[in-house]
Order: structure tokens, then C-alpha cells, then sequence
């Protein structure tokens, strides 16, 4: 029993093969983000808080205060923005409704300004401009966290995907005949694979659009899922007529 405080969502949530996509394309927008951070932000993802954490302690080892600062900026980031991405959904029910595509928008509005700042130092960031765009970035990537375990797939993932392969290369070994239930991780496993090698030719060919990139895509889910809350409030209203 829920009481008069308690926000649930009563907006029509997306159904669960239109969220699937648009988690396909989190993911793409998550490859693009991390390959930007490594190669150009001092060594450190956006979002695989393992491997900031491996770096941050050989930084504690080797008592080096560039990787101490950028391991803190991207761990601190990350958990930031999960923080202020749980907040707002934390009375909500799992499924991809209104509130879920707010928070997605300000993913998309803090990845824009990641992008805006890479574009005004021509591609120079400098170091502490640098920290700052990996604090950006890694707080976007907590936010998307966040509206990935609340989009209502159970298990699903667009930040981390150790799990995803874990669990798709597991269900194959135990039951090959189950193979497709695993299918939406492959798609995410393949569309970050897909995003990362899209952000490395874009960084080869034009590096000061890299970050713009995975903006456009987060943007373009933002977009969709407003359109897709549209339509089924107007199917919605049309039965209840």
C-alpha cells in the first residue's frame, strides 16, 4: 500500500521492445563517451568505475597527484550523478515513463555541455579543463545508469556490460537451445562495441566533434521516448472516450 506522499508514476510507460532500442543506443552513446575519456581525458571511462578504480590505486602506489585527481574526478563524477539520478525516480515504478525521459534529458543537457566545452578549447582542454569534462561526462554516465535499472528490463545494462556477457555466455553454455533470451544483451554488447568504434574514427578524422557524438545520441533517446510518451497518451485518451 502506497500513501498520499508517495509519487508514482501515472503517465503511460514505453513498451518493452521500444525500450530495448533505445537502451541499444545508450549503449552506443556509452562506447562513444569512453573511448572520448580514455584517449583524450587522461587515461580514465566515464563508466567503468572498475577500471578508474585499478587506475586510481596505482596512482595511491605511485603517489602520482594527476592520476589521484582524475581517478577522484571520475569515480566522484559518476556516483554524483547516480545520486542525483536516484532522487527523482526513487518512488517511481520500473518502466521507461515521463519522469525516466526528464532525468534522460538532463543526461543529454550535461553530455551537450561536455560537448560545448570540448568544441570551445578547440580540442586542448588543458588539464584542469580536462578534470572538469571527465566530472561531466562521468556524472552523465551515472544518470544513464540510473535510467537503465529504472526503464523497467530487468538485468539490462548500458554502462557496465561484464554482466551482460557473463550472463550471455552462460545461458549459452547451460542451455544453447536458450540462446535468443540472451539476445537483448548481445545487442547492447554489440551496439557499445559499435558506439566505441565509432567515437575512435570520429576522433581520428574530426576529434572535435568525439564528445558531440555520443550528446546526438542520448539527444536522439531523449527525443524518441517523448515522441513514443505522445502517442500512447493519445492512444490512451482515444479508449477512454
Amino acid at each position: 500500500m502506497t500513501g498520499p506522499g508517495d509519487a508514482h508514476e501515472a503517465d503511460p510507460v514505453l513498451s518493452k521492445p521500444a525500450v530495448a532500442r533505445l537502451l541499444v543506443v545508450l549503449a552506443s552513446a556509452s562506447g562513444c563517451l569512453d573511448v572520448f575519456c580514455l584517449t583524450r581525458l587522461g587515461g580514465f571511462f566515464a563508466s567503468v568505475i572498475t577500471g578508474n578504480l585499478v587506475q586510481f590505486g596505482r596512482a595511491v602506489a605511485t603517489a602520482e597527484t594527476r592520476l589521484l585527481a582524475g581517478g577522484a574526478t571520475a569515480v566522484g563524477g559518476y556516483a554524483l550523478g547516480l545520486a542525483g539520478g536516484t532522487l527523482p525516480l526513487r518512488r517511481v515504478r520500473p518502466g521507461w515513463g515521463r519522469r525516466t525521459g526528464m532525468v534522460a534529458a538532463v543526461e543529454a543537457v550535461l553530455l551537450v555541455g561536455v560537448a560545448v566545452g570540448w568544441w570551445s578549447t578547440a580540442a586542448r582542454s588543458g588539464y584542469a579543463g580536462g578534470l572538469a569534462l571527465l566530472g561531466g561526462a562521468s556524472a552523465a554516465s551515472g544518470i544513464q545508469s540510473v535510467v537503465t535499472i529504472n526503464a523497467g528490463i530487468r538485468g539490462a545494462s548500458t554502462t557496465y556490460l561484464t554482466g551482460s556477457l557473463t550472463d550471455v555466455v552462460r545461458g549459452v553454455v547451460l542451455d544453447p537451445h536458450r540462446f535468443a533470451a540472451g539476445a537483448a544483451g548481445v545487442t547492447r554488447l554489440l551496439g557499445l562495441l559499435g558506439g566505441a568504434v565509432l567515437g575512435a574514427l570520429t576522433l581520428r578524422v574530426a576529434p572535435i566533434w568525439a564528445p558531440a557524438l555520443a550528446a546526438t545520441l542520448v539527444v536522439a533517446v531523449v527525443v524518441a521516448a517523448a515522441l513514443g510518451h505522445r502517442r500512447a497518451g493519445i492512444t490512451d485518451r482515444r479508449k477512454q472516450e
